[in-house]
């Protein structure tokens, strides 16, 4: 699509509305001529270059791509308006296009009568998820893999809950006969299980653990922040993922999912959805000067974010009115990266530099430079991310680092000497769909980067 000609005519579309109200000249105090604007939007092009290539398969290290075109053009269209999703009269549009969104994702998530709205990040989508947890079950603690996302235990502590990190098995899911030893010794209100790590992908055993609620009577949390979307290739097919977890999350009580990292989205995007849609008598809160254009209830009625912008509202109603939230959709496109972490896989299967560190869940690939011991494999770990970086552009690789124990290595099939407690081995994430076109390149180069700090 040409995004130049479709935000032109956001742009002229927007204006041309605008008018209709009748014409209103600038305040000559907010009046900035065009040869002043040049010379700081020149000055801000210029810092704009120092970032990363984002856009490009060369680069792998974080969930971090573009968004889509038309979430760029949806997005700059509301944002020329400046609507608030917090009450209707600030956003009637925006509060439409949220809840028809919302309501998409639910349906991709098996909850179609769930309660939700989008937030600005999947660290408050999971702190709101956290705050009906506390409210539901007053007193009980909050369990989380030790693999789980850092804000949980930081959410817990501001919310003045006690959260208990529960032990990983050998490939970094929640170990279960860990968790069944601690519901039998303590209170445990709420078990945060996550549909893909961002260490690793790893995605828990959400089906397996609904047996343990049922024994138990405890609450599930799914953080599916960065795994969510996955459910749209959950079909146990060579190019998907197991199907079991992600079929299982409808049954659970909330779940948290980003659309601004596998659904297209600029930042900040997020999701929240409860199953239990009278868990709004806890968001309850009087606004008389805000809450009176309709007896509907506003967003901001249950959320605790105030003050939202429409703009990613209406960013991802366009992105999945056109790329649908369904396996020949949207599922498309996480297929592709998916394809590309299986074949990275065998590649470093073969390689006699590198190595997987396991096997990918979904599209996080972690790989180990072959070495004798442990100092060894951070050395080159850290020569191969930096040098990486510094390359010229068209051979350049960049990656991420992912601090891991000896124990886990061994526990994976890399025999290496304990030198050291830790040490660093690369992390990558194969995000864009571009990705599989692009794998045995960067394979090829990253080699060759290995070899070199090997050297």
């Amino acid at each position: 699509m040409n995004l130049r000609a479709w935000v032109d005519r956001a742009v002229d579309e927007i204006s041309w509305w605008q008018r209709g109200f009748g014409e209103v000249p600038p305040h000559p105090d907010a009046v900035v001529t065009d040869a002043d604007f040049a010379v700081a939007f020149g000055e801000l092009l210029d810092r704009l270059r120092d970032t990363y290539p984002f856009h490009h398969p060369r680069y792998m290290g974080q969930l971090i791509k573009p968004p889509h075109p038309a979430a760029v053009a949806g997005y700059l269209a509301a944002m020329l308006l400046n609507p608030n999703n917090h009450a209707l009269d600030g956003g009637p549009s925006t509060t439409a296009l949220e809840r028809e969104a919302v309501a998409r994702l639910a349906a991709m998530l098996g909850m179609p009568d769930a309660l939700g709205h989008l937030t600005t990040s999947g660290t408050i989508a999971n702190l709101e998820c956290l705050f009906v947890a506390r409210e539901t079950r007053p007193g009980a603690a909050i369990a989380h893999s030790a693999q789980a996302h850092y804000s949980h235990a930081r959410n817990c502590h501001l919310l003045g809950v006690r959260s208990v990190p529960v032990p990983v098995d050998r490939v970094g899911r929640m170990d279960l006969e860990e968790l069944e030893a601690l519901l039998g010794r303590e209170d445990i209100g709420t078990v945060v299980l996550t549909a893909g790590t961002t260490s690793l992908g790893a995605v828990d055993q959400i089906h397996e653990v609904l047996e343990l609620r049922r024994r138990h009577g405890f609450r599930i949390h799914v953080d599916a922040a960065c795994g969510g979307f996955f459910a749209l290739i959950a079909d146990d097919a060579p190019d998907g993922v197991a199907s079991a977890p992600f079929q299982a999350i409808a049954e659970c009580d909330s779940v948290v999912v980003d659309p601004h990292k596998h659904g297209l989205q600029p930042y900040g995007c997020g999701a929240v959805l409860f199953a239990d849609r009278s868990v709004a008598r806890f968001y309850r809160h009087d606004s008389p000067a805000t809450y009176y254009t309709s007896a509907e209830p506003h967003l901001g009625e249950i959320s605790l974010e105030c003050s939202r912008s429409g703009a990613p509202a209406a960013a991802l109603w366009l992105t999945l009115r056109l790329l649908p939230p369904t396996p020949d959709g949207l599922g498309r496109v996480l297929r592709a990266g998916r394809r590309a972490a299986l074949r990275w896989s065998e590649l470093l299967s073969e390689s006699p530099v590198l190595s997987v560190y396991q096997r990918p869940e979904l599209d996080i690939v972690a790989v180990v430079p072959n070495a004798p011991d442990m100092s060894t494999v951070d050395q080159r770990t850290m020569r191969m991310l930096h040098e990486g970086m510094r390359s010229a552009p068209e051979r350049g690789a960049y990656l991420a680092a992912l601090d891991v124990a000896a124990a886990e290595l061994r526990a994976r099939g890399h025999p290496v000497r304990e030198d050291a407690p830790r040490a660093r081995i690369l992390r990558s994430v194969l995000l864009k769909p571009e990705h599989e076109h692009w794998i045995e390149r960067c394979h090829g180069e990253i080699e060759e980067l290995a070899r070199r700090a090997a050297g």
